[in-house]
């Protein structure tokens, strides 16, 4: 029973307590970077290539730290004439040597657990700028709850990035609708296009429009 609770610890499905386990649903938890990705791989996938015909061919674009935001960051063409800002240590390293690139990555404090920078030095940053673009992560949306994240940090360093972007994309997998956690960073309504998988089924669907939120099934 030890060697069962163990391998499911690592893989994020219980936390181990004194006398067994409880199930992660039940807690105040936010998976790593590495169990994230893994976490409906091929949905996230299909997203970011999905959000990849959004990116202009020239312009200033805004990708906020998350996983499948990351997988847009390497699916962008090199040939591309972009002015990039993020929060995301992975997306900064993986376009920092293109040389039609211009990337600023913003500044403060680390979070281990999304390897993206929060706190005040960079919404002192963000409240300075407008960018034609951007793609946000997001733990969790619904219609009703908009978009959260259980860090209220993070959650504030988003709804600054969402508030300096004209035009805001939500990439988001079919299984973190209705997953709605602690802290809230946009409405729906304040989001212009949302892209997820065709998993996401027809009530959630229906849900959605009825808030008019334009919807992206990849």
């Amino acid at each position: 029973m030890r060697r069962d609770l163990a391998a499911l610890e690592r893989q994020g499905l219980v936390r181990r307590v004194y006398g067994g386990a409880i199930p992660v649903e039940r807690l105040d938890f936010e998976p790593g970077v590495s169990l994230r990705d893994r976490t409906n791989a091929a949905e996230k996938e299909r997203i970011a290539r999905a959000a990849l015909d959004l990116v202009p061919d020239r312009g200033t674009v805004l990708l906020d730290a998350g996983t499948t935001t990351s997988r847009l960051a390497g699916l962008l063409p090199a040939e591309r004439e972009l002015t990039v800002v993020t929060n995301s240590l992975t997306v900064a390293t993986q376009l920092a040597t293109r040389n039609n690139y211009n990337v600023h990555i913003l500044g403060g404090r680390i979070r281990g657990t999304t390897l993206a920078t929060v706190e005040s030095w960079a919404l002192d940053v963000l409240r300075g700028l407008t960018v034609d673009i951007g793609f946000f992560g997001t733990n969790g949306f619904s219609a009703v709850r908009g978009c959260t994240t259980p860090d209220p940090a993070e959650s504030a360093v988003k709804a600054a990035m969402v508030a300096a972007s004209r035009k805001r994309v939500l990439l988001a997998d079919h299984g973190k609708y209705g997953d709605d956690q602690f802290s809230r960073f946009a409405e729906i309504g304040e989001i212009d296009v949302v892209v997820t998988d065709d998993g996401l089924d027809e009530a959630a669907l229906d849900e959605l429009e009825k808030v008019e939120a334009e919807v992206v099934l990849a």
